[in-house]
C-alpha cells in the first residue's frame, strides 16, 4: 500500500511537470522556419560530446579527488546529469564549458531530497540506474513525457539479475525507483541487442558488485565508458566482443577534455555534402572514436567528399578536423554492420538519402523506433510531406532520392528530427516549417546561430 501511494505521488509530480512544460511550449511556437538557397561553408566547432559529458560527470563524482572537465556540453540533458549529482551531495562548480568536480568516492553519494529528473535523456537514466543500483539509499528517477515512454526493461532485467531492487511503471518505464541496501553480485551477460547504454549500465553496476562482471556484445558499440573508466585508473579488459570489470575498484580523479560531438557534427557533414559543388566546410576538434564514425563511413559510401585531417589523441579519445565538400551523392544499401555505429545520426542521413540519386535502403535499425520519437515513422512522414518517396519498414526505411519541396513537418519534440529537416532546406524548393523544436537545446545549444553562420537559412520562432 505504501509503495502504491508513493508511486501515485511520483506520477502526480511527474504529471504536474508535464503540464508546466506544456504551458511553456504553448507560450512559444518553438518552430524553425527554414528557407531554401542556403549552403554550409566556413570553419566551425560544434558543442562537446553529449555521451562523454554524461559519463564525465558520473565517473568524476564517484572518483577520489578533484577532476577538471573542459569542453562540457551545456545542453539540458547533460546539465540534468550535473544537477542530479549535485543533489546527491557532490560539490560541482561549472562556468561556460568548464566543470570542477570534487569526487566523493564509490560510496560517498547521499540520498537526494527529491526525485532526480533526467529530462529527455535515455543515456542519463539508463547509466545512472546502474550506478545507483549499488548505493545504500532509495532514489527515484523521472523524465519528460518522451523519456517516460522509452523501454527500460533492457537495463532493469540485467540489474535484477545482479540482485538490484528496482520498481518501474507497469510497462517497464519511468518513473523508476531504486531501493537501497542492495548487495550486487557480478554477472556474465550477453547483450540481446547492440546497446552502449545497456553495456555501460551493467559496467557501472559492476563497480559495486562482488566478483567480475562480464558483458558480451553482438556488435561493436561506442566504448566511451570503457575508455573513461581506464582514464580514472579502473582496470577494464576488452577482448573482441567481451568486456570484463572487477568490482570494488577505486577511481582516481583525472582531467577530461571532451571533444566536439560527432553526432552534432553529423548535421553539418550532411549539410556540407548536399551544398553546391565547390563549397567547403571544416569541422574542428571532432571526436572520431571508431565506434562512432559510422556516419562518416555511410556518407563516403554515398560518394561524400570528406577528409579527415590533423588527427591526434586527446585524453584517450581520437580527435580530428573534418573537411567536407559539396558532392553528388548516390543511394546505397546501408551495411547493417554500420548501423550501431551511426544509430543517432540516421535522421540527418535520411536527408542525405533524399538528396541522393537513386534508392537508399536501411535495415536492422529497429532501435530507431524507441528513441526520443519513432524516428523511422516520423522521418518518413516528414519526407513524404516534402515530396520524397519514403517507405518505412519494421526495421528500417527505403528512400528514393528526389526533389525536396516545402511544407510543414512535425518533429514530435525530437531534437535530431528538428535539426535534420533544417538541413533539408539547403536543397528545398520552398520554405520548410519544423514544429515543436524546443528540445534542440537538450543536445545542441546554439544550433540555429551556428547553422546561420555557415550559410544555412534557418530561424527560430
Amino acid at each position: 500500500v505504501i509503495a502504491a501511494v508513493w508511486q501515485s505521488k511520483i506520477r502526480k509530480r511527474h504529471l504536474g511537470r508535464q503540464l508546466l512544460m506544456t504551458s511553456i511550449e504553448q507560450k512559444s511556437e518553438c518552430s524553425f522556419i527554414c528557407t531554401p538557397g542556403g549552403l554550409a561553408r566556413g570553419s566551425i566547432r560544434v558543442p562537446g560530446d553529449k555521451s562523454m559529458s554524461h559519463r564525465s560527470i558520473m565517473l568524476s563524482s564517484i572518483a577520489e579527488g578533484t577532476s577538471y572537465i573542459s569542453g562540457f556540453l551545456q545542453g539540458e540533458d547533460s546539465l540534468n546529469t550535473l544537477r542530479s549529482f549535485q543533489a546527491m551531495g557532490v560539490d560541482i562548480k561549472h562556468s561556460e564549458d568548464k566543470v570542477e568536480v570534487k569526487g566523493v568516492g564509490l560510496h560517498g553519494l547521499m540520498q537526494p531530497d527529491s526525485s532526480l529528473d533526467m529530462g529527455n535523456s535515455g543515456t542519463a537514466m539508463r547509466l545512472l540506474l546502474g550506478l545507483l543500483a549499488g548505493q545504500y539509499f532509495d532514489t527515484t528517477l523521472i523524465g519528460d513525457e518522451s523519456l517516460s515512454e522509452r523501454p527500460m526493461n533492457r537495463v532493469i532485467n540485467p540489474l535484477l539479475a545482479m540482485q538490484a531492487k528496482i520498481d518501474s511503471d507497469i510497462n517497464g518505464t519511468a518513473p523508476l525507483t531504486v531501493h537501497g541496501n542492495a548487495t550486487l553480485t557480478a554477472i556474465d551477460y550477453q547483450l540481446p541487442m547492440a546497446s552502449a547504454q545497456v553495456k555501460s549500465c551493467i559496467l557501472l553496476a559492476g563497480l559495486y558488485a562482488k566478483g567480475e562482471t562480464v558483458v558480451t556484445e553482438p556488435a561493436p558499440t561506442r566504448d566511451h565508458t570503457e575508455r573513461m573508466l581506464r582514464g580514472f585508473g579502473c582496470e577494464v579488459e576488452t577482448k573482441g566482443a567481451v568486456i570484463k570489470l572487477k568490482g570494488g575498484q577505486t577511481l582516481t580523479a583525472t582531467d577530461i577534455e571532451v571533444p566536439a560531438d560527432i553526432s552534432s557534427a553529423a548535421f553539418f557533414l550532411v549539410a556540407g555534402s548536399i551544398s553546391p559543388l565547390g563549397t567547403e566546410l571544416t569541422l574542428t576538434h571532432v571526436g572520431i572514436n571508431p565506434t562512432r564514425t559510422g556516419v562518416i563511413d555511410i556518407l563516403k559510401l554515398m560518394g561524400a567528399d570528406i577528409t579527415i585531417t590533423n588527427q591526434r589523441d586527446v585524453g584517450g579519445e581520437p580527435v580530428a578536423d573534418l573537411i567536407v565538400r559539396g558532392a553528388n551523392l548516390k543511394g546505397i544499401n546501408i551495411p547493417e554492420a554500420l548501423v550501431p555505429l551511426a544509430i543517432d545520426e540516421f535522421p540527418v542521413l535520411f536527408i542525405a538519402a533524399a538528396c541522393a540519386e537513386g534508392k537508399t535502403t536501411l535495415t536492422g535499425a529497429e532501435e530507431l523506433r524507441v528513441k526520443e520519437s519513432d524516428r523511422i515513422q516520423v522521418m518518413a512522414d516528414g519526407l513524404i510531406t516534402l515530396g520524397i518517396d519514403a517507405v518505412p519498414t519494421v526495421d528500417g526505411i527505403c528512400i528514393q532520392g528526389g526533389s525536396i519541396s516545402g511544407g510543414e513537418v512535425e518533429s514530435h519534440g525530437d531534437h535530431r528530427i528538428a535539426m535534420a529537416f533544417s538541413v533539408a532546406s539547403i536543397r528545398a524548393t520552398d520554405t520548410i516549417k519544423v514544429l515543436d523544436c524546443i528540445n534542440v537545446n537538450t543536445s545542441f545549444p546554439g544550433f540555429v546561430d551556428l547553422a546561420i553562420s555557415t550559410g544555412i537559412k534557418v530561424n527560430s520562432l
